[in-house]
């Protein structure tokens, strides 16, 4: 069955348009291009910031690539460093910059050796949602340092 075209000028037309309507199929399953990245997903990954739950990581790739696609990636053997690859490229492609599938792989590679910084594509949330370690922070206010251990020792003058 072909999906409908929508009528001209409705905003239905505009978002395929602007954003396009593109898929690419990847370990076999067929997924939408991420052409924006979902509110729905931003506020998740504020929420899950901390989250170690395979079942909160299933909700926001849903987000980006629809339903089910993690389960039938895992299914087709995906391994860590491919699925990383995968999220750093429709990661990039929602935040507008298209890049190819080697490209991902090269800056997941690159993020991995610790060498430099991601570029936007490959942004904070690409990395949130990809990593599965705890937060060393623990969110509050650090202590007060006593103004002994930090003020400089005041000199007396030689007058």
């Amino acid at each position: 069955m072909t999906a409908r075209k929508p009528p001209a000028g409705s905003y239905e037309a505009f978002l395929a348009e602007a954003f396009g309507t593109g898929t690419e199929t990847i370990r076999g399953v067929e997924v939408r291009i991420p052409t924006d990245v979902p509110l729905a997903m931003e506020q998740r990954l504020t929420d899950l910031h901390d989250s170690e739950s395979e079942e909160d990581l299933r909700e926001l790739i849903a987000l980006l690539f629809g339903d089910d696609v993690l389960g039938r990636w895992i299914d087709a053997g995906m391994g860590s460093l491919e699925f990383k690859t995968v999220l750093a490229w429709g990661m990039a492609h929602a935040a507008g910059t298209k890049v190819t599938f080697m490209e991902a792989f090269e800056l997941v590679r690159a993020e991995e050796a610790g060498e430099g910084k991601a570029p936007s594509g490959a942004n904070r949330q690409a990395r949130r949602a990809a990593s599965k370690k705890p937060s060393a922070s623990t969110g509050g206010r650090s202590a007060r340092t006593s103004a002994a251990s930090t003020a400089s020792r005041r000199k007396n003058s030689r007058a």
